[in-house]
């Protein structure tokens, strides 16, 4: 009698199917319940969270194109030359770029944010290069330490992006 083959048993925390270094649905739906607890928070005022300032960012999915809200943190950028631009650092994901960082690149015609308050305001995202997003990330690091020591944790390079209001 023929044995079927042998099939790889998920690790704790896997799904069969999901790409390694992504989130899986449990992890997905609580970010989801986060974001919008967290923007809901926002909207009545409070910008701030573990110390960190927060704004809500409205992107647009690249392949569904459905609105998309995620609160982030947020540092001032004194090297852009404009006022009220901010620096955001794509930090989550996992082993790959976060969802709202794919979104952002793709349709950057399309994405603004939200300040404590609920003003909305429309932003062209840069992503920073070379020796302009070290200087940047340094400012960053200094600013909220935890943020350096997750980017330690990953061979993933975090993009740093300046959002210019329009």
């Amino acid at each position: 009698m023929a044995q079927a083959p042998a099939q790889a048993i998920p690790a704790a925390g896997e799904q069969a199917g999901r790409r390694p270094g992504t989130p899986g649905r449990l992890s997905r739906w609580v970010q989801h319940r986060m974001n919008a607890r967290t923007a809901r928070k926002l909207r009545k005022g409070k910008g701030t969270m573990m110390g960190m300032d927060l704004l809500v960012l409205h992107t647009v999915g690249r392949r569904s194109g459905r609105p998309h809200a995620t609160p982030l943190a947020w540092f001032p950028d004194p090297e852009a030359g404009v006022d009220g631009a901010r620096l955001v650092v794509a930090s989550g994901g996992g082993a790959r770029n976060p969802d709202w960082f794919v979104n952002l690149t793709a349709r950057a015609d399309q994405v603004s944010i939200e300040l404590a308050g609920g003003e909305v305001v429309a932003v062209t995202p840069q992503r920073l290069q070379g020796d302009e997003r070290d200087r940047a990330w340094e400012r960053i690091a200094a600013a909220q330490p935890r943020i350096a020591k997750y980017q330690a944790k990953t061979e993933r390079l975090y993009p740093v992006v300046r959002l210019v209001p329009r």
